[in-house]
């Protein structure tokens, strides 16, 4: 019975390895549809987000996933096998390095404190991720795929990327893990939520469709989501937010049709970096407000039942 225990346990690690390797290679060829530089550098990296989530859920024993995966992805896209392991390697250790600075700080995964929202903006995307963006460039250098002068802009695209991937990947998930199909909630609820997806979608569709820029009018509605709808809300709002600022950046239209590439990725980058870090931020506060809130309601009926029996 032991050795079958240890052989089910065995079964279940190899397989979420393997889970893991094929979400980081999926996700990775999504995103290199919007390389920018050497096909292989985007300004949003989900396979990052996908391994900060994945270590934060099943932990350090499935970084063998993360490692094959990026080994796959890399071996597909560049034939010099020193830039495939110096990149593999600094995509593999960057989550593991930004999982220590969390553990470091008693994290909480389900991100319903404002201090978890925070160090998973600072630790997690924008510390750890310096790792595989210095990595990943220094190898095009060497393998000469890259000219010296462009390392610091390859590197500074490499790193946000790898930073938006955590923002804005890695809460969706951990969001979407808990989720459950709600029972018992009123037919308002579901037609405000209706009306919030059908309202965020016409917004961002504007705001990156028109020349002028529009983005700040997404603004309203992400903290709609985050208010009514707390963590998951807010989680799910920032992703489709960002996603579809990316493929207006990709296109060259609206707000990113009058400058060149890296005035684009400036202001892209920094909107997807205000809209991730506003729905972090928020969602936590909001969910920590509102347990505070059902804590201190719980304590008061305790306390009312106990002054009642005492009356009695």
């Amino acid at each position: 019975m032991v050795d079958r225990a240890r052989l089910r346990r065995r079964a279940v690690t190899v397989l979420t390895v393997l889970g893991v390797a094929a979400c980081y290679f999926a996700t990775a060829r999504l995103g290199l549809l919007q390389q920018l530089v050497h096909g292989q550098v985007t300004p949003l990296w989900p396979p990052t987000g996908i391994a900060m989530a994945a270590l934060l859920v099943f932990g350090v024993r499935i970084w063998p996933g993360i490692a094959l995966g990026a080994l796959v992805v890399n071996g597909t896209i560049d034939p010099s096998p020193l830039s495939v392991l110096l990149i593999t390697a600094g995509n593999t250790l960057a989550p593991l390095c930004s999982l220590l600075l969390l553990t470091r700080v008693g994290f909480h995964k389900d991100l319903d404190r404002l201090r978890d929202a925070l160090a998973l903006v600072f630790l997690g995307a924008l510390a750890g991720t310096l790792i595989s963006a210095s990595a990943g460039s220094a190898a095009l250098v060497l393998s000469g795929a890259l000219p010296a002068a462009e390392f610091w802009p390859t590197w500074l695209v490499w790193w946000t990327g790898d930073a938006m991937g955590v923002m804005v990947v890695t809460p969706f998930l951990l969001a979407a893990r808990r989720a459950r199909w709600p029972r018992g909630v009123a037919p308002a609820r579901w037609i405000e939520a209706a009306v919030l997806v059908a309202a965020t979608l016409a917004a961002t569709l504007l705001a990156t469709d028109t020349a002028p820029s529009l983005l700040f009018l997404v603004f309203p509605f992400l903290i709609w989501a985050a208010f009514r709808f707390e963590r998951a809300g807010a989680a799910c709002c920032a992703l489709g937010v960002s996603t579809f600022a990316i493929l207006a950046a990709g296109r060259m239209t609206g707000p990113f049709a009058d400058y060149g590439l890296a005035a684009d990725m400036i202001v892209l980058q920094a909107f997807n970096g205000v809209i991730a870090l506003t729905a972090l931020l928020l969602g936590a506060a909001v969910t920590e407000r509102n347990r505070t809130h059902h804590e201190i309601r719980r304590l008061c009926a305790r306390l009312s039942e106990k002054l009642a029996r005492q009356d009695q």
